[in-house]
């Protein structure tokens, strides 16, 4: 949500690896999945610089154990989305942080990053780090542009805690690293991985005969089996239709092939009206709003409400990310069984094969450049990629990190178990998209508002795709915002 690599941005420009041998290498490490996703939206003004010549902050002497030179008592100010995932898993850091230096650590945890930090990086006084999630995120594109974000190859560089003779390059995801670059330079951490799809109960399929969907078609006709019990087969945030993009965008990359979308997260011209898959995807979106295939009045639930009534058993299917299984905890039933599943195939013509999965890193950890203590920032990073706290995170939020084999021996829950078993299955055929990471207000305002209205019939297939590629015309010419490159 990252990279974009997203997953490992396929290729995202990267030098020399290419997403099947990245996908390839995280197989054979044994990673599995991961939540949550970071949308980025609304930022800050100013220029600056990121590299630790430039920093003002103080410094401390390197040594094997504190590589990154952190000051023992300066104090460090994390800023943390609190929303699926929670925010004890970065207080525990934090903990072991304030312990080896000796110095106090201000936690604030929110669901209004953007909101609330847009002001302070204006005025030049960001906190150390910065968990980026949620709606209401950062724009972090600008902030990269604008200098803003500290430069994290000295991160990449340091030892892990857990083997001195290993770089924390050596024991995260590599498509974490090609996700969290802008242009060359890697200044965005992604901490987690997470599996996308269409979320479901086992205990509602298997109670009443049902499979999950093979293909679209399958799709249609099971809903028509499950509306005719008097329950809704979808509901989704309607508040936040972004999220229905989390398949919607996938599936159209898995029938029309990673060329296609790639052309769609590089704006190029007829990108979208071009491609026989969007056409083929969206309008099964419509068949399902025709149908009253969703839940009435899903347009005006959060994403809180939608997985309520989904847990109540409302809807069998809803678009999500796996820190769906720890944000939705308090009212999942115990014998639920929450699973997630691969994308629908569309016909014989698929350019990606059955099992097709969209996987990729997630919520966006930055490192002030003009912080009080960046040096901090990057040491705090670096204690939460520690097996120690890479399996305190799985715990407590029931998901994943880009720490490989963190998990191994574990016993893992039912959501989380799920996941990992579609990602195995899906073998090489992971799929990364860019889109909603480098052009937020494009995704999930623009292109949101007319998902909402394409779910409620209030808008047809022909005017959602027309409207969308006039919307990504748009971005693509105003020179106003950065564009970035992903290579096929």
């Amino acid at each position: 949500m990252g990279s974009t690599s997203a997953e490992n941005p396929e290729n995202n420009g990267s030098a020399g690896v290419g997403r099947r041998d990245l996908i390839k290498r995280s197989a054979a490490l044994g990673l599995i999945s991961v939540p949550t996703m970071a949308f980025l939206s609304a930022c800050a003004t100013g220029g600056g610089g990121g590299s630790d010549e430039e920093s003002k902050a103080p410094g401390g002497a390197k040594s094997a154990t504190n590589p990154l030179g952190v000051k023992e008592g300066t104090a460090l100010e994390a800023f943390i989305f609190k929303g699926g995932l929670g925010d004890q898993y970065a207080k525990d850091a934090e903990a072991d942080y304030k312990a080896k230096y000796k110095a106090e650590v201000k936690h604030t945890g929110t669901q209004q990053v953007g909101p609330k930090l847009t002001p302070r990086f204006a005025g030049g006084n960001p906190p150390d780090v910065i968990d980026n999630s949620g709606a209401d995120h950062l724009d972090m594109n600008k902030l990269s542009t604008q200098g803003q974000l500290q430069d994290l190859k000295a991160l990449l560089d340091a030892p892990s805690l857990d083997d001195a003779s290993k770089k924390i390059s050596d024991v995260i995801h590599p498509s974490t690293i090609e996700k969290g670059k802008h242009g060359d330079t890697f200044d965005v951490l992604y901490y987690a991985f997470t599996i996308y799809g269409t979320w479901y109960s086992q205990k509602a399929l298997d109670d009443n005969g049902w499979e999950y969907p093979k293909s679209l078609d399958d799709m249609v006709k099971l809903c028509g089996e499950i509306k005719k019990k008097g329950i809704a087969p979808w509901t989704y945030a309607g508040k936040y239709p972004y999220y229905v993009h989390f398949n919607l965008f996938a599936q159209i990359a898995k029938i029309g092939g990673m060329d296609g979308w790639i052309a769609i997260d590089n704006l190029e011209p007829n990108a979208w009206t071009g491609n026989d898959a969007v056409k083929q995807v969206v309008e099964h979106y419509e068949e399902l709003a025709a149908k009253k295939y969703f839940l009435a009045g899903s347009q005006g639930l959060t994403h809180i409400q939608s997985q309520t009534a989904w847990n109540k058993g409302k809807a069998v299917f809803i678009p999500n990310g796996s820190w769906v299984e720890n944000e939705a905890a308090p009212t999942t039933p115990k014998d639920f069984a929450m699973s997630v599943g691969a994308l629908f195939d569309g016909s014989s013509g698929d350019k990606l094969p059955h099992g097709t999965l969209r996987a990729e890193p997630s919520e966006p950890y930055i490192v002030s450049a003009k912080g009080k203590n960046p040096a901090g920032g990057m040491e705090l990073l670096r204690i939460m990629l520690s097996k120690k706290h890479a399996q305190n995170f799985a715990t407590k939020v029931k998901s994943l990190t880009c720490v490989v084999d963190a998990t191994e021996g574990m016993t893992l829950s039912p959501g989380l178990a799920s996941a990992s078993k579609a990602f195995k299955d899906a073998g090489d055929n992971i799929i990364s998209l860019q889109l909603q990471e480098w052009y937020p207000s494009l995704t999930d305002e623009k292109i949101g508002g007319l998902t909402g209205q394409l779910l409620t019939g209030e808008m047809s297939a022909a005017d959602w795709i027309k409207k969308t590629q006039q919307y990504a015309d748009a971005v693509a010419k105003d020179d106003s915002v950065k564009k970035f490159k992903r290579e096929s």
